[in-house]
Protein backbone atom coordinates (compact mmCIF):
# COMPACT_ATOMS: atom_id res chain seq x y z
CA UNK A 1 0.00 0.00 0.00
CA UNK A 2 1.07 3.61 -0.45
CA UNK A 3 3.28 5.28 2.16
CA UNK A 4 1.59 8.67 1.87
CA UNK A 5 -1.02 10.20 -0.48
CA UNK A 6 -1.29 13.84 -1.54
CA UNK A 7 -4.83 15.02 -2.33
CA UNK A 8 -4.68 17.48 -5.20
CA UNK A 9 -8.15 18.89 -4.64
CA UNK A 10 -10.39 20.73 -2.21
CA UNK A 11 -13.88 20.66 -0.74
CA UNK A 12 -15.97 17.58 -0.06
CA UNK A 13 -14.06 15.27 -2.40
CA UNK A 14 -10.78 16.03 -0.60
CA UNK A 15 -12.47 15.15 2.70
CA UNK A 16 -13.89 11.98 1.13
CA UNK A 17 -10.44 10.82 -0.05
CA UNK A 18 -8.80 11.63 3.30
CA UNK A 19 -11.37 9.46 5.09
CA UNK A 20 -10.80 6.56 2.69
CA UNK A 21 -7.04 6.83 3.21
CA UNK A 22 -7.49 6.84 6.98
CA UNK A 23 -9.43 3.56 6.76
CA UNK A 24 -6.55 2.10 4.75
CA UNK A 25 -3.99 3.39 7.25
CA UNK A 26 -2.41 5.84 4.80
CA UNK A 27 -1.15 9.28 5.98
CA UNK A 28 -2.35 12.17 3.82
CA UNK A 29 -1.10 15.54 2.66
CA UNK A 30 -3.59 18.27 1.82
CA UNK A 31 -2.71 21.14 -0.48
CA UNK A 32 -4.75 24.32 -0.33
CA UNK A 33 -4.99 27.82 -1.69
CA UNK A 34 -4.86 30.91 0.51
CA UNK A 35 -8.66 31.12 0.22
CA UNK A 36 -9.01 27.58 1.63
CA UNK A 37 -6.74 27.94 4.66
CA UNK A 38 -9.65 27.12 7.01
CA UNK A 39 -11.26 24.42 4.87
CA UNK A 40 -12.11 21.12 6.53
CA UNK A 41 -9.77 19.03 4.37
CA UNK A 42 -6.86 21.10 5.70
CA UNK A 43 -7.84 20.22 9.26
CA UNK A 44 -8.40 16.51 8.61
CA UNK A 45 -5.24 15.67 6.64
CA UNK A 46 -2.10 14.43 8.37
CA UNK A 47 -0.19 17.42 6.95
CA UNK A 48 -1.27 20.46 4.91
CA UNK A 49 0.60 22.95 2.75
CA UNK A 50 -0.46 26.16 1.03
CA UNK A 51 0.49 26.07 -2.65
CA UNK A 52 -0.66 29.45 -3.90
CA UNK A 53 -3.26 32.24 -4.00
CA UNK A 54 -7.00 31.82 -4.51
CA UNK A 55 -6.94 31.57 -8.30
CA UNK A 56 -7.06 27.92 -9.39
CA UNK A 57 -4.45 28.53 -12.08
CA UNK A 58 -1.95 29.50 -9.36
CA UNK A 59 -2.87 26.82 -6.82
CA UNK A 60 -4.96 23.72 -7.61
CA UNK A 61 -3.80 23.78 -11.25
CA UNK A 62 -0.21 24.67 -10.36
CA UNK A 63 1.59 21.47 -11.37
CA UNK A 64 5.10 22.48 -10.17
CA UNK A 65 3.73 23.40 -6.73
CA UNK A 66 1.77 20.13 -6.42
CA UNK A 67 4.67 17.92 -7.53
CA UNK A 68 7.18 19.79 -5.36
CA UNK A 69 4.93 19.38 -2.31
CA UNK A 70 4.52 15.66 -3.02
CA UNK A 71 8.28 15.14 -3.29
CA UNK A 72 9.04 17.31 -0.26
CA UNK A 73 6.58 15.39 1.95
CA UNK A 74 7.52 11.91 0.74
CA UNK A 75 4.26 11.14 -1.02
CA UNK A 76 4.35 8.19 -3.42
CA UNK A 77 0.84 8.78 -4.79
CA UNK A 78 -1.49 11.65 -5.72
CA UNK A 79 -5.29 11.46 -5.71
CA UNK A 80 -6.79 14.09 -8.02
CA UNK A 81 -10.45 13.85 -6.94
CA UNK A 82 -12.68 15.27 -9.69
CA UNK A 83 -12.16 18.43 -11.71
CA UNK A 84 -8.82 20.27 -11.59
CA UNK A 85 -6.06 17.71 -12.40
CA UNK A 86 -8.28 14.62 -12.58
CA UNK A 87 -8.39 14.34 -16.38
CA UNK A 88 -5.07 15.94 -17.30
CA UNK A 89 -3.02 13.33 -19.17
CA UNK A 90 0.02 15.62 -19.08
CA UNK A 91 -0.19 15.65 -15.27
CA UNK A 92 -0.21 11.83 -15.25
CA UNK A 93 2.95 11.87 -17.39
CA UNK A 94 4.66 14.26 -14.99
CA UNK A 95 3.69 12.12 -11.98
CA UNK A 96 5.24 9.08 -13.66
CA UNK A 97 8.43 11.02 -14.42
CA UNK A 98 8.81 11.67 -10.68
CA UNK A 99 7.93 8.10 -9.62
CA UNK A 100 4.64 9.21 -8.12
CA UNK A 101 1.56 7.07 -8.74
CA UNK A 102 -1.42 8.91 -10.15
CA UNK A 103 -4.53 7.36 -8.58
CA UNK A 104 -6.51 6.99 -11.75
CA UNK A 105 -6.14 5.64 -15.29
CA UNK A 106 -3.04 5.77 -17.43
CA UNK A 107 -2.31 8.81 -19.57
CA UNK A 108 -2.94 6.69 -22.67
CA UNK A 109 -6.42 5.63 -21.47
CA UNK A 110 -7.19 9.19 -20.50
CA UNK A 111 -6.19 10.53 -23.91
CA UNK A 112 -8.28 7.94 -25.73
CA UNK A 113 -11.41 8.83 -23.76
CA UNK A 114 -10.62 12.50 -23.20
CA UNK A 115 -10.76 13.18 -26.91
CA UNK A 116 -14.43 12.65 -27.66
CA UNK A 117 -13.91 11.91 -31.36
CA UNK A 118 -11.37 9.18 -30.51
CA UNK A 119 -13.73 7.83 -27.84
CA UNK A 120 -16.51 7.49 -30.42
CA UNK A 121 -14.24 5.50 -32.74
CA UNK A 122 -13.19 3.24 -29.86
CA UNK A 123 -16.83 2.55 -28.98
CA UNK A 124 -17.75 1.73 -32.56
CA UNK A 125 -14.84 -0.71 -32.80
CA UNK A 126 -16.10 -2.46 -29.65
CA UNK A 127 -19.77 -2.72 -30.64
CA UNK A 128 -21.00 -0.03 -28.30
CA UNK A 129 -23.91 1.96 -29.82
CA UNK A 130 -23.17 5.63 -30.57
CA UNK A 131 -25.35 8.39 -31.97
CA UNK A 132 -24.72 9.31 -35.63
CA UNK A 133 -21.83 11.77 -35.70
CA UNK A 134 -18.67 13.04 -37.35
CA UNK A 135 -14.96 13.18 -36.77
CA UNK A 136 -13.30 16.53 -36.05
CA UNK A 137 -14.88 19.09 -38.37
CA UNK A 138 -12.61 21.12 -40.62
CA UNK A 139 -15.23 23.23 -42.39
CA UNK A 140 -18.78 24.46 -41.96
CA UNK A 141 -19.66 22.63 -45.17
CA UNK A 142 -18.73 19.28 -43.54
CA UNK A 143 -21.06 20.07 -40.66
CA UNK A 144 -23.81 21.12 -43.06
CA UNK A 145 -23.54 17.91 -45.07
CA UNK A 146 -23.81 15.85 -41.89
CA UNK A 147 -26.81 17.87 -40.68
CA UNK A 148 -28.64 17.33 -43.95
CA UNK A 149 -27.95 13.60 -43.81
CA UNK A 150 -28.78 13.07 -40.11
CA UNK A 151 -31.46 15.74 -39.93
CA UNK A 152 -31.63 18.75 -37.64
CA UNK A 153 -31.20 19.34 -34.74
CA UNK A 154 -27.53 18.48 -34.32
CA UNK A 155 -25.17 19.30 -31.46
CA UNK A 156 -21.64 20.66 -31.85
CA UNK A 157 -19.22 19.53 -29.13
CA UNK A 158 -15.65 20.34 -28.18
CA UNK A 159 -13.64 17.16 -28.73
CA UNK A 160 -11.69 17.88 -25.51
CA UNK A 161 -14.79 19.12 -23.68
CA UNK A 162 -16.70 18.25 -20.56
CA UNK A 163 -18.83 19.74 -17.81
CA UNK A 164 -21.39 21.11 -20.25
CA UNK A 165 -18.93 23.58 -21.82
CA UNK A 166 -18.13 23.87 -25.52
CA UNK A 167 -21.54 22.59 -26.65
CA UNK A 168 -23.98 24.22 -29.08
CA UNK A 169 -27.33 22.94 -30.37
CA UNK A 170 -28.03 23.84 -34.01
CA UNK A 171 -31.53 23.60 -35.47
CA UNK A 172 -31.10 24.91 -39.02
CA UNK A 173 -28.56 26.04 -41.64
CA UNK A 174 -28.85 29.69 -40.60
CA UNK A 175 -27.55 28.92 -37.10
CA UNK A 176 -24.75 26.61 -38.17
CA UNK A 177 -21.84 28.88 -39.08
CA UNK A 178 -22.22 31.22 -36.09
CA UNK A 179 -22.60 28.37 -33.60
CA UNK A 180 -19.66 26.46 -35.02
CA UNK A 181 -17.43 29.52 -34.62
CA UNK A 182 -18.65 30.09 -31.07
CA UNK A 183 -18.18 26.42 -30.19
CA UNK A 184 -14.61 26.47 -31.50
CA UNK A 185 -13.86 29.65 -29.53
CA UNK A 186 -15.27 28.12 -26.32
CA UNK A 187 -13.30 24.92 -26.93
CA UNK A 188 -10.09 26.90 -27.25
CA UNK A 189 -10.88 29.03 -24.19
CA UNK A 190 -11.84 26.22 -21.82
CA UNK A 191 -9.76 23.30 -23.07
CA UNK A 192 -6.95 24.76 -25.17
CA UNK A 193 -8.13 22.73 -28.16
CA UNK A 194 -10.45 24.29 -30.79
CA UNK A 195 -11.49 20.95 -32.29
CA UNK A 196 -15.23 20.29 -32.50
CA UNK A 197 -17.36 17.49 -33.89
CA UNK A 198 -21.08 17.03 -34.51
CA UNK A 199 -23.66 14.49 -33.39
CA UNK A 200 -27.33 13.99 -34.04
CA UNK A 201 -29.05 15.76 -31.14
CA UNK A 202 -31.57 13.72 -29.18
CA UNK A 203 -34.34 15.94 -27.84
CA UNK A 204 -34.73 15.54 -24.08
CA UNK A 205 -33.32 12.01 -23.59
CA UNK A 206 -32.55 10.35 -20.27
CA UNK A 207 -28.94 10.78 -19.09
CA UNK A 208 -27.74 7.42 -17.79
CA UNK A 209 -24.30 6.60 -16.34
CA UNK A 210 -22.71 3.23 -15.66
CA UNK A 211 -20.03 3.05 -12.95
CA UNK A 212 -17.04 0.83 -13.72
CA UNK A 213 -13.86 -0.08 -11.83
CA UNK A 214 -10.84 -1.79 -13.39
CA UNK A 215 -7.53 -3.08 -12.06
CA UNK A 216 -4.07 -3.63 -13.55
CA UNK A 217 -4.78 -7.35 -14.06
CA UNK A 218 -7.39 -6.73 -16.75
CA UNK A 219 -10.39 -7.21 -14.46
CA UNK A 220 -13.30 -4.78 -14.92
CA UNK A 221 -16.68 -4.75 -13.19
CA UNK A 222 -19.70 -2.45 -13.37
CA UNK A 223 -21.84 -1.34 -10.43
CA UNK A 224 -25.07 -0.71 -12.29
CA UNK A 225 -26.40 2.58 -13.55
CA UNK A 226 -27.52 5.90 -12.14
CA UNK A 227 -29.90 8.46 -13.63
CA UNK A 228 -28.57 12.01 -13.99
CA UNK A 229 -31.40 13.48 -16.05
CA UNK A 230 -32.32 16.22 -13.54
CA UNK A 231 -29.99 18.92 -14.79
CA UNK A 232 -29.95 22.56 -15.71
CA UNK A 233 -28.08 23.39 -18.90
CA UNK A 234 -25.97 20.22 -18.61
CA UNK A 235 -25.21 20.86 -14.92
CA UNK A 236 -26.53 18.02 -12.74
CA UNK A 237 -28.71 18.91 -9.76
CA UNK A 238 -30.03 15.55 -8.55
CA UNK A 239 -29.00 11.96 -9.27
CA UNK A 240 -30.46 8.59 -8.37
CA UNK A 241 -29.61 4.91 -8.63
CA UNK A 242 -30.89 2.76 -10.13
CA UNK A 243 -32.66 4.60 -12.95
CA UNK A 244 -36.46 4.32 -12.86
CA UNK A 245 -36.34 4.13 -16.67
CA UNK A 246 -34.09 1.06 -16.95
CA UNK A 247 -35.23 -2.57 -16.83
CA UNK A 248 -32.95 -5.46 -15.86
CA UNK A 249 -32.26 -6.51 -19.48
CA UNK A 250 -31.14 -2.99 -20.46
CA UNK A 251 -29.13 -2.70 -17.23
CA UNK A 252 -27.14 -5.81 -18.09
CA UNK A 253 -26.63 -4.73 -21.71
CA UNK A 254 -25.42 -1.25 -20.72
CA UNK A 255 -23.18 -2.67 -18.02
CA UNK A 256 -21.63 -5.18 -20.43
CA UNK A 257 -21.04 -2.41 -22.99
CA UNK A 258 -19.32 -0.23 -20.38
CA UNK A 259 -17.09 -3.14 -19.34
CA UNK A 260 -16.17 -3.82 -23.01
CA UNK A 261 -15.29 -0.15 -23.46
CA UNK A 262 -13.08 -0.12 -20.35
CA UNK A 263 -11.30 -3.34 -21.27
CA UNK A 264 -10.65 -2.03 -24.79
CA UNK A 265 -8.48 0.77 -23.40
CA UNK A 266 -7.02 -1.28 -20.50
CA UNK A 267 -8.75 1.00 -18.04
CA UNK A 268 -7.50 1.09 -14.44
CA UNK A 269 -9.39 2.78 -11.62
CA UNK A 270 -12.88 4.21 -11.21
CA UNK A 271 -14.64 5.62 -14.25
CA UNK A 272 -18.04 6.21 -15.77
CA UNK A 273 -19.54 5.52 -19.18
CA UNK A 274 -22.31 7.98 -19.98
CA UNK A 275 -25.23 7.02 -22.21
CA UNK A 276 -28.29 8.72 -23.66
CA UNK A 277 -31.61 6.85 -23.59
CA UNK A 278 -34.19 8.01 -26.16
CA UNK A 279 -37.97 7.91 -25.99
CA UNK A 280 -38.04 4.54 -27.77
CA UNK A 281 -35.76 2.87 -25.23
CA UNK A 282 -32.70 2.90 -27.51
CA UNK A 283 -29.45 3.91 -25.85
CA UNK A 284 -26.22 5.40 -27.15
CA UNK A 285 -22.74 6.02 -25.75
CA UNK A 286 -22.04 9.70 -25.10
CA UNK A 287 -18.66 9.89 -23.34
CA UNK A 288 -16.47 8.36 -20.66
CA UNK A 289 -15.37 10.23 -17.56
CA UNK A 290 -11.96 8.94 -16.52
CA UNK A 291 -12.27 9.79 -12.83
CA UNK A 292 -14.48 9.39 -9.80
CA UNK A 293 -17.60 11.54 -10.16
CA UNK A 294 -19.55 13.78 -7.81
CA UNK A 295 -22.50 11.38 -7.85
CA UNK A 296 -20.55 8.18 -7.11
CA UNK A 297 -22.24 8.13 -3.68
CA UNK A 298 -25.63 6.88 -4.93
CA UNK A 299 -23.90 3.90 -6.54
CA UNK A 300 -22.02 3.21 -3.32
CA UNK A 301 -25.29 3.19 -1.38
CA UNK A 302 -27.00 0.55 -3.54
CA UNK A 303 -23.92 -1.60 -4.23
CA UNK A 304 -22.22 -1.30 -0.81
CA UNK A 305 -18.88 -0.90 -2.63
CA UNK A 306 -16.60 1.88 -1.36
CA UNK A 307 -15.59 3.21 -4.77
CA UNK A 308 -12.88 5.59 -3.52
CA UNK A 309 -11.31 2.93 -1.33
CA UNK A 310 -11.30 0.47 -4.23
CA UNK A 311 -9.86 3.16 -6.49
CA UNK A 312 -6.92 3.59 -4.11
CA UNK A 313 -6.41 -0.17 -3.73
CA UNK A 314 -6.20 -0.91 -7.45
CA UNK A 315 -3.85 2.06 -7.96
CA UNK A 316 -1.57 0.44 -5.37
CA UNK A 317 -1.41 -2.69 -7.54
CA UNK A 318 -4.05 -4.72 -5.71
CA UNK A 319 -6.52 -6.93 -7.55
CA UNK A 320 -10.17 -5.88 -7.50
CA UNK A 321 -11.85 -7.03 -4.31
CA UNK A 322 -15.01 -8.00 -6.19
CA UNK A 323 -16.09 -10.11 -9.16
CA UNK A 324 -19.13 -9.18 -11.21
CA UNK A 325 -21.21 -11.91 -9.60
CA UNK A 326 -20.47 -10.40 -6.18
CA UNK A 327 -22.28 -7.18 -7.06
CA UNK A 328 -25.86 -7.23 -5.79
CA UNK A 329 -27.74 -3.96 -6.09
CA UNK A 330 -30.18 -3.31 -3.26
CA UNK A 331 -32.74 -0.58 -2.77
CA UNK A 332 -32.69 2.94 -4.16
CA UNK A 333 -30.57 6.04 -3.48
CA UNK A 334 -31.07 9.72 -4.33
CA UNK A 335 -28.48 12.51 -4.14
CA UNK A 336 -29.16 16.24 -3.99
CA UNK A 337 -26.27 18.60 -4.68
CA UNK A 338 -26.57 21.32 -2.07
CA UNK A 339 -25.07 24.45 -3.57
CA UNK A 340 -24.71 28.02 -2.33
CA UNK A 341 -26.93 29.31 -5.11
CA UNK A 342 -30.10 31.34 -5.49
CA UNK A 343 -32.53 29.12 -7.40
CA UNK A 344 -34.98 32.03 -7.65
CA UNK A 345 -32.41 34.08 -9.54
CA UNK A 346 -30.98 31.81 -12.21
CA UNK A 347 -28.99 29.73 -9.70
CA UNK A 348 -26.62 32.62 -9.14
CA UNK A 349 -23.71 31.62 -6.83
CA UNK A 350 -24.01 33.05 -3.31
CA UNK A 351 -20.63 32.88 -1.58
CA UNK A 352 -20.40 34.02 2.02
CA UNK A 353 -20.09 32.84 5.61
CA UNK A 354 -22.21 29.99 6.97
CA UNK A 355 -23.63 31.30 10.25
CA UNK A 356 -25.28 28.04 11.30
CA UNK A 357 -24.91 24.50 9.97
CA UNK A 358 -26.86 21.44 11.15
CA UNK A 359 -26.70 18.33 8.97
CA UNK A 360 -29.57 15.80 8.94
CA UNK A 361 -29.14 12.22 10.12
CA UNK A 362 -30.90 8.95 10.71
CA UNK A 363 -31.01 5.56 9.03
CA UNK A 364 -30.21 5.71 5.32
CA UNK A 365 -29.07 9.34 5.42
CA UNK A 366 -25.54 10.36 4.38
CA UNK A 367 -23.97 13.82 4.09
CA UNK A 368 -20.67 14.37 2.28
CA UNK A 369 -19.56 17.92 3.01
CA UNK A 370 -16.64 20.12 3.95
CA UNK A 371 -18.83 22.78 5.55
CA UNK A 372 -19.31 23.79 9.19
CA UNK A 373 -20.55 26.79 11.21
CA UNK A 374 -18.34 29.78 10.47
CA UNK A 375 -16.99 28.34 7.22
CA UNK A 376 -16.56 30.98 4.54
CA UNK A 377 -17.58 29.80 1.07
CA UNK A 378 -15.07 31.43 -1.30
CA UNK A 379 -16.24 32.96 -4.60
CA UNK A 380 -13.42 31.41 -6.62
CA UNK A 381 -14.59 27.80 -6.96
CA UNK A 382 -17.62 25.58 -7.41
CA UNK A 383 -20.41 26.65 -5.04
CA UNK A 384 -21.11 23.17 -3.66
CA UNK A 385 -21.70 23.07 0.10
CA UNK A 386 -22.18 19.34 0.22
CA UNK A 387 -24.12 16.34 -1.03
CA UNK A 388 -27.14 14.84 0.70
CA UNK A 389 -27.71 11.17 -0.12
CA UNK A 390 -30.68 9.13 1.07
CA UNK A 391 -31.23 5.38 0.69
CA UNK A 392 -34.44 3.37 0.94
CA UNK A 393 -35.71 -0.12 0.18
CA UNK A 394 -37.83 1.45 -2.58
CA UNK A 395 -37.58 4.60 -4.65
CA UNK A 396 -40.53 6.15 -2.86
CA UNK A 397 -39.02 5.42 0.55
CA UNK A 398 -35.74 7.03 -0.55
CA UNK A 399 -37.65 10.02 -1.92
CA UNK A 400 -39.68 10.50 1.27
CA UNK A 401 -36.54 10.13 3.39
CA UNK A 402 -34.84 12.75 1.21
CA UNK A 403 -37.70 15.20 1.70
CA UNK A 404 -37.52 14.85 5.48
CA UNK A 405 -33.71 15.13 5.46
CA UNK A 406 -33.92 18.32 3.40
CA UNK A 407 -36.33 19.77 5.99
CA UNK A 408 -33.79 18.94 8.73
CA UNK A 409 -30.81 20.40 6.85
CA UNK A 410 -30.12 23.85 8.33
CA UNK A 411 -27.71 26.20 6.59
CA UNK A 412 -27.96 29.87 7.53
CA UNK A 413 -25.99 32.85 6.24
CA UNK A 414 -26.07 32.01 2.53
CA UNK A 415 -28.81 31.09 0.11
CA UNK A 416 -28.86 27.41 -0.86
CA UNK A 417 -30.64 25.06 -3.23
CA UNK A 418 -32.34 23.20 -0.35
CA UNK A 419 -35.80 24.80 -0.92
CA UNK A 420 -35.53 24.03 -4.64
CA UNK A 421 -34.70 20.38 -3.96
CA UNK A 422 -37.64 20.12 -1.55
CA UNK A 423 -39.95 21.21 -4.36
CA UNK A 424 -38.39 18.80 -6.86
CA UNK A 425 -38.67 15.63 -4.76
CA UNK A 426 -42.35 16.42 -4.08
CA UNK A 427 -43.13 17.19 -7.74
CA UNK A 428 -45.64 14.83 -9.34
CA UNK A 429 -43.56 14.28 -12.49
CA UNK A 430 -40.46 13.43 -10.47
CA UNK A 431 -42.52 11.10 -8.29
CA UNK A 432 -43.77 9.31 -11.42
CA UNK A 433 -40.19 8.69 -12.58
CA UNK A 434 -41.23 9.63 -16.12
CA UNK A 435 -38.94 12.55 -16.79
CA UNK A 436 -35.95 13.44 -18.98
CA UNK A 437 -33.26 16.08 -19.34
CA UNK A 438 -35.95 18.66 -20.11
CA UNK A 439 -37.45 18.23 -16.64
CA UNK A 440 -36.23 21.51 -15.09
CA UNK A 441 -37.44 23.69 -17.97
CA UNK A 442 -40.76 21.83 -17.98
CA UNK A 443 -41.05 22.20 -14.20
CA UNK A 444 -40.67 25.97 -14.37
CA UNK A 445 -43.34 26.15 -17.07
CA UNK A 446 -45.73 24.08 -14.94
CA UNK A 447 -45.31 26.34 -11.90
CA UNK A 448 -45.59 29.48 -14.04
CA UNK A 449 -42.08 30.82 -13.53
CA UNK A 450 -39.41 31.93 -15.96
CA UNK A 451 -36.65 29.42 -16.63
CA UNK A 452 -33.30 31.19 -16.30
Amino acid sequence: MFKKVLIANRGEIAVRVIRACRELGIPTVAVYSQADAKSLHVRLATDAFCIGPAQSSESYLNIPAIITTAIMTGCDAIHPGYGFMSERADFVDICEQHNIKFIGPSAESMRKMGDKATARRTMIENNVPVTPGTGILKTVQEAREFAHKAGYPIILKATAGGGGKGMRIVRNDDELETNMTLCQQEAQKFFGNPGVYAEKFLENPRHIEVQIIGDSFGNVIHLGERDCSIQRRHQKLLEEAPSPAIDEKTRQEMGAAAVRAAKAIKYEGAGTCEFLLDHDGKWYFMEMNTRVQVEHCVTEMISQVDIVREQIRVAAGKELGYKQEDIKLRGHAIECRINAEDSENGFMPCPGTIDAYVAPGGFGVRVDSHSYPGYKIPPYYDSMIGKLICWGETRNQARRRMYQALKEYVILGVKTTIPFHQQIVEDEVFISGKFNTGFIEDYYKRIGKEFK
